[in-house]
């Protein structure tokens, strides 16, 4: 099976997880906040399991930037909870960070172009990123359409500023997998990597919206 069918499939069972939580949502349960909570703690689990498994002599070199990195996902959980309990926020952050990582992946790849940051990944070009933006944006806004059946201007504001500080969030995680010599954090998401690879765009999204939330 190749990479990019098990990328498929994989995203259809995630989307059908979001899905499920949702439906909790509608019968009274917490679930979008029990499921964003799940993540951000599986994201910190893999984490410290990358640390332990780093040659001794990376780990001192880089403890300060780990032990950063590490503390700021203890952020991230906190503003799961947080966030989470406003679950039509959630679900639009996932959403379009979905939309947005999908975009610039796909078109991306079928674009090309320069790349962005060749030194932290390889993959990323600008011609991505703006397809990534576009897709996010018009996936915020499409939120709003079906939710409350009318267009909202300021999703699409929402949507941009959501779409790029999740890209961000992806270069910071390929900056600390260079650091650890890895190529993904996991191997639990088959074609997509680990939790974190995965998550990445939660890294700068949910804390700065948790914020703005109190």
């Amino acid at each position: 099976m190749s990479n990019t069918v098990q990328r498929v499939i994989v995203g259809c069972v995630m989307a059908l997880v979001a899905g499920l939580a949702a439906l909790g949502e509608y019968f009274g349960l917490p679930a979008v906040q029990w499921l964003g909570v799940a993540i951000a703690a599986g994201m910190i689990i893999e984490m410290i399991i990358c640390i332990v498994h780093t040659p001794r002599d990376v780990r001192r070199k880089n403890w300060w930037l780990f032990g950063a990195f590490l503390l700021w996902l203890g952020v991230v959980l906190v503003a799961a909870g947080g966030v989470g309990a406003r679950p039509w926020i959630m679900l639009l952050l996932l959403m379009t960070i979905c939309a947005a990582d999908i975009g610039a992946w796909f078109f991306g790849r079928l674009i090309g172009g320069d790349k962005m940051w060749e030194r932290l990944s390889a993959g990323k070009t600008w011609s991505g990123q703006i397809a990534g933006i576009l897709c996010g944006t018009a996936a915020c806004v499409l939120y709003g359409l079906l939710g409350a059946d009318m267009f909202m201007p300021q999703l699409m504001w929402i949507g941009i500023s959501v779409s790029l500080l999740s890209q961000y969030g992806d270069l910071t995680a390929s900056f600390v997998k260079r650091r650890m010599g890895l190529k993904d954090f996991g191997r639990i998401l088959p074609g997509h990597g680990g939790i974190l690879d995965r998550f990445d765009g939660w890294i700068y999204v949910l804390p700065i919206i948790w914020l703005v939330m109190l």
